[in-house]
């Protein structure tokens, strides 16, 4: 018999998704990993073959967090995008001799500030900060940048 726990999960493709939770009064929202404490982010994700990155952000969207992007106005592209290298300690997840990974950054505008439904094997906590706190807070450059790139936008809610 053939235990499925030990069965190995597929390697990730080197391209991902950023989406930054932000309200018209410019806070955002931050999630806490499950697997590193203290390792505060935005949503993030790794593209699934086939997918488009609207749609690797709309499905980490909703895995992560419980949001529907189209329940709030839809997803804005931030036209921007980080490439970074991958943690030694994260390099096994994906194929062979990869080092390096590109990520598409998007935002969603909720009209205020809610209880996301954390998934608990993933993420274990949240908190929702200004964006020069939370761009202080994350732990990784790339986010970091990320929301620096989103404070000089303006994104708004068709919901609003």
């Amino acid at each position: 018999m053939v235990d499925d726990t030990a069965k190995k999960k597929p390697l990730k493709i080197p391209r991902s998704v950023l989406v930054a939770i932000v309200t018209p009064l410019r806070e955002t929202l931050l999630i806490e990993r499950a697997d590193v404490p203290g390792f505060w982010q935005s949503v993030t994700g790794s593209q699934e073959h086939g997918e488009s990155f609207a749609e690797t952000a709309e499905r980490e969207l909703f895995e992560e967090t419980g949001l529907v992007a189209s329940q709030h106005g839809g997803l804005v592209d931030l036209n921007y995008e980080n490439v970074y290298c991958i943690y030694p300690h994260w390099r096994h997840r994906y194929p062979a001799n990869t080092t390096h990974n590109r990520e598409r950054c998007f935002a969603i505008c909720l009209s205020e500030k809610q209880s996301p439904k954390l998934a608990p094997r993933e993420h274990v906590a949240f908190k929702w900060l200004p964006i020069a706190a939370a761009i202080r807070q994350v732990t990784s450059w790339s986010n970091a940048a990320a929301l620096g790139a989103l404070a000089l936008q303006t994104v708004t809610s068709k919901n609003a």
